[in-house]
């Protein structure tokens, strides 16, 4: 296991290795920003944040919402992908070719060629949001890797084993880092710290999180 003492130099164009098949690469989505918050601002109008519910009746400290052909819910009957918005009753707002590009090259450089998402949730972190460890499980094909772009507010990524139980590395993830983790890795424990630290330049005191699957 990667320990944190490893997550010392963080400078753009440098890549972290989380483990064989897991990957930071520092600073990819930053030469494309000028398109991913424009677009983002898009997708966040059509289907704004909101506060879901787990199964279990705890209201989710991030807000969330998606774009792409399938969204990711979660309410009291379970966690399930869905076509269309729970709350507008409207398909979720299209992909952007930036996301998606974006994706499959962040994909391509973590070694995982070929990655078409069709999903993307995106998770809005305000200070003290967390998201406790948890597997990625719902998607029907594990084969496909996870990315996932950082944007606002530096965030510490819990990385853990197979087991819940497992010891986590943390991981600072900083505005334009991407993570990108599948193989032998695609299974995970994962989450990530309460938020906490200073205001982004452009994001203000919010972190946004993009993760980008192969759901359907």
């Amino acid at each position: 296991m990667t320990t944190p003492d490893l997550f010392g130099d963080l400078d753009p164009g440098r890549r972290t290795r989380l483990g064989p098949d897991a990957w930071v690469l520092r600073g990819f989505a930053l030469p494309r920003m000028d398109a991913l918050l424009p677009a983002l601002a898009g997708i966040e109008a059509a289907s704004p944040f909101r506060h879901m519910k787990t199964p279990g009746g705890y209201t989710m400290s991030a807000a969330l919402s998606s774009c792409g052909k399938l969204g990711w819910t979660s309410d009291p009957r379970g966690y399930r992908y869905s076509p269309t918005d729970p709350e507008t009753g409207l398909a979720w707002p299209p992909m952007p070719e930036v996301f998606s590009r974006l994706a499959r090259e962040a994909a391509a450089a973590a070694g995982f060629e070929g990655f078409e998402p069709d999903a993307c949730l995106i998770n809005r972190y305000l200070p003290g949001a967390r998201m406790s460890l948890h597997q990625d499980r719902n998607e029907r094909d594990f084969d496909a890797p996870i990315v996932s772009v950082s944007l606002g507010m530096s965030a510490i990524f819990l990385f853990g084993g197979l087991t819940r139980s497992g010891r986590a590395a943390r991981v600072p993830l900083h505005h334009g880092d991407v993570a990108v983790w599948g193989g032998a890795d695609r299974l995970r424990y994962h989450g990530i710290m309460p938020l906490d630290g200073q205001p982004h330049p452009l994001l203000g005191a919010r972190r946004i999180n993009l993760t980008f699957r192969k759901a359907g």
